[in-house]
């Protein structure tokens, strides 16, 4: 990536017919898979694209991607730049991103909202900006990082293989009863249901010692006045 302030400064030395054609090929808000299309811009505008491999798009001046609980920004930024330069800025609903004194690299509003308290970015290897946000709904794709940008189709999204690590307490406890019940049923063993009803019935028995007596008695009954009748 070239360094923001040259590009700027080639921007503004070339010609005006120079510049016509190059905004009619691509925009510097659209991806890097529509360089090489033939089609017109507001058929691209409105094209949904297949996402990169991160579920999200590689745009010309950062790439997204994102999980059902994340959405990953990375930034590339000139060699050697100290933090103390970058202007980094998160909110629930917006994001800023750039150098001091120059443009914003990243200047918009996302397509949903964040937990800003739970977003975080860092500077790797002093060149490229990581961004770490996430998502206040985190059972939806998103379609797009900001509103009015390019839109990918989530029907083809790879989502990786859920963890149990990954999932909330209540889920993940729900999926674990499941899963024991089912292998307890596989093997002829009571479920987890079953294993707490006879834990109760046991310490009730215990706590009751004459019901106890009672109720092994009629269990008895049926028996004995079967053998009464033989």
């Amino acid at each position: 990536m070239a360094i923001l302030s040259d590009y700027t400064e080639e921007n503004q030395e070339q010609p005006m017919k120079s510049i016509e054609k190059k905004q009619e090929k691509s925009s510097s808000s659209a991806p890097k898979e529509e360089e090489n299309s033939s089609s017109p811009p507001k058929e691209e505008e409105n094209k949904k694209l297949k996402p990169n491999k991160s579920n999200g798009l590689d745009m010309e001046n950062y790439s997204w991607g994102q999980s059902l609980q994340e959405v990953t920004i990375n930034v590339p930024v000139p060699p050697g730049t100290k933090s103390r330069f970058l202007v980094v800025e998160i909110k629930n609903n917006s994001l800023k991103v750039g150098l001091k004194g120059q443009l914003l690299i990243i200047d918009g509003e996302y397509f949903k909202s964040v937990k800003a308290d739970e977003c975080y970015w860092s500077l790797e290897d002093q060149k490229e900006i990581s961004i770490l946000l996430t998502k206040q709904n985190k059972s939806d794709w998103w379609k797009s990082l900001f509103k009015g940008g390019p839109e990918i189709d989530t029907q083809k999204v790879e989502p990786e293989p859920s963890k149990l690590s990954d999932l909330d307490t209540e889920t993940r406890a729900a999926i674990e009863k499941m899963m024991f019940d089912q292998r307890q049923k596989q093997m002829g063993l009571p479920t987890s249901e079953e294993i707490t009803n006879q834990d109760m019935l046991k310490k009730f028995m215990e706590q009751n010692p004459d019901m106890a007596k009672n109720f092994a008695n009629s269990k008895m009954m049926p028996n004995s006045k079967m053998m009464g009748m033989g």
